[in-house]
């Protein structure tokens, strides 16, 4: 990686020191930045993109493009809620709808709600 880092940051530093000012803010900001830049270089298990906080996040876009989102502050409370209940559920590989179902069992028996949290947390 490292021929990789050399070009780009002479092509930053370049850029920084371009006469346009939107390239050559977008250059410095990320000058600025640079040690972030490569931090998945040097740490295992950090991701070079940001992909999985954007497939994480697409659900909650599409339904609020679908349905135009809420009207009440009580509408986005739900909503907040059912979104990351669905999100959570999925990430651990878990049934949406079992999860429901046992939750609304337990509200109307009065008994605890099933946890979100992953078994052995």
């Amino acid at each position: 990686m490292r021929p990789v880092r050399a070009e780009v940051r002479r092509m930053l530093e370049a850029g920084a020191a371009l006469p346009l000012s939107r390239p050559q803010r977008f250059c410095k900001g990320l000058l600025k930045l640079w040690p972030a830049l490569w931090r998945f270089t040097r740490l295992d298990g950090v991701e070079p993109t940001n992909n999985g906080a954007e497939r994480a996040l697409r659900p909650a876009v599409l339904w609020r493009r679908g349905s135009f989102g809420t009207h009440s502050e009580e509408g986005s409370r739900y909503v907040e809620r059912m979104l990351t209940v669905t999100a959570s559920l999925r990430a651990q590989g878990l049934s949406v709808p079992s999860f429901l179902r046992d939750a609304m069992n337990a509200w109307l028996h009065g008994t605890p709600c099933p946890s979100l949290l992953p078994a052995g947390s």
